[in-house]
C-alpha cells in the first residue's frame, strides 16, 4: 500500500497575472522538473499553517493573503500525494532560492511550456480558468443574449444553452454570437455535439451528466476545454477519470427552477469538491456574491444564470 503524503503548495500570483514556479534541484526526486513551491504538512498542522511555514523556509517570503485553490490527489508508483493548493495574492519579501532552486514567473497559459510534475495538471487548469461561468437562460433568445453580453464579467466562461433550438438553429445562433462574445472578452462554451463545437471554433464543450455517463473516454474531436454537469460525487469522479478539465456541481442551495431537488449545502458541496481533484463551479441558488464562500471550500468559482443577466 502506497504511503499518503499531504503537501501544502502555494501559487504566488503577481498583479500582472504571472505565477511563480520552482525547479526541483539536484539530489531531489524528479530533479529538473518544475513545481509550485511548498512542502509536507506536519501531523496536527493545518494546510494554511504549513503553507505559511514552507513558503518562508523555501522562499523567504511572509504570506499575507491566500485562499484555497484546489485539492489534488495523485498516485505515483511508490506514493500518493495529496496537494492542498493555495492561491497567494499578497506576500512580504522577494522570493529567493533558499534551497538553491531556480525560479520562473510564468503566465498561466504558458505553464505547459515547462515540464511540471504530473500531479500539477489540475492546478494549471485552475489557474487558467476564471471564477465566473455563465449560462444563457434557456428562454433567452440569442438576440437578447447578444444585446446583454457587455453586462457579463470580462473573462468569464459563457455556455450557450438553448434547449428549444434544433441543431441547425443552435449552430447558426452560436456562429453569430461567438465573435460578439469574444469581443467582450468572453470564452464561449457550446452544448450538444463536441465535433460541432470544435468546427465552430468554440473555446470549450459542455457535456450533460447523461452524456457523461455514456462516454467511455474524453471525445477525441472536441475543443481544448471540456466541462461537465454533475450532481453527485460519483459523476465528479467520472468526469476526472475521463479527462475532463472542469465540472459544475449543484444545486448548492434551493433553486426556483428545481424546487423539488434537495440542495447539497456548502458543507457537502465542499467535501465533494475536495475529493474531486479537478476545478468545480458551484451552481444552484448562488450568484457572484457567493464567490468568496465558494472558493473558501476549494471551488473554482460560481456558475449561474439569472444572477448574471440584466
Amino acid at each position: 500500500m502506497r504511503p499518503v503524503i499531504a503537501v501544502a503548495a502555494g501559487c504566488l500570483r503577481h498583479p500582472d497575472g504571472q505565477v511563480l514556479i520552482a525547479q526541483r534541484p539536484e539530489g531531489k526526486i524528479a530533479a529538473g522538473q518544475w513545481e509550485f513551491p511548498g512542502g509536507k504538512i506536519e501531523p496536527g498542522e493545518s494546510a494554511h499553517a504549513a503553507l505559511v511555514r514552507e513558503l518562508h523556509e523555501e522562499l523567504g517570503v511572509e504570506v499575507r493573503a491566500a485562499r484555497p485553490l484546489i485539492r489534488v490527489r495523485h498516485d505515483y508508483s511508490d506514493r500518493t500525494v495529496v496537494l492542498d493548493t493555495w492561491l497567494v495574492s499578497d506576500w512580504a519579501g522577494q522570493p529567493q532560492g533558499r534551497e538553491r532552486q531556480a525560479f520562473a514567473w510564468v503566465h498561466p497559459e504558458r505553464l505547459q511550456d515547462y515540464p511540471l510534475l504530473a500531479a500539477d495538471g489540475p492546478i494549471v487548469t485552475a489557474l487558467q480558468l476564471p471564477g465566473d461561468y455563465v449560462f444563457t437562460p434557456p428562454d433567452y433568445e440569442p438576440t437578447l443574449a447578444a444585446a446583454a453580453l457587455a453586462s457579463l464579467p470580462r473573462g468569464s466562461l459563457l455556455r450557450l444553452r438553448w434547449p428549444a433550438l434544433d441543431g441547425q438553429a443552435y449552430r447558426a445562433a452560436a456562429a453569430r454570437l461567438l465573435p460578439l462574445a469574444r469581443a467582450q472578452g468572453l470564452r464561449v462554451i457550446l452544448d450538444r455535439d463536441p465535433e460541432d463545437a470544435l468546427a465552430l471554433g468554440a473555446d470549450g464543450w459542455h457535456a450533460t451528466e447523461a452524456q457523461l455517463r455514456q462516454l467511455r473516454s474524453r471525445p477525441a474531436k472536441a475543443p481544448a476545454l471540456c466541462l461537465a454537469s454533475t450532481h453527485s460525487l460519483e459523476a465528479l469522479q467520472r468526469a476526472r477519470a475521463l479527462g475532463f478539465d472542469a465540472a459544475v456541481l449543484g444545486p448548492v442551495q434551493v433553486t426556483r427552477s428545481h424546487p423539488d431537488r434537495r440542495p447539497l449545502g456548502w458543507t457537502q458541496f465542499g467535501e465533494w469538491v475536495a475529493a474531486a481533484g479537478l476545478p468545480v463551479y458551484a451552481l444552484g441558488g448562488v450568484g457572484p456574491a457567493a464567490q468568496v464562500q465558494a472558493q473558501a471550500v476549494y471551488a473554482q468559482g460560481i456558475c449561474g444564470i439569472s444572477a448574471y443577466w440584466r
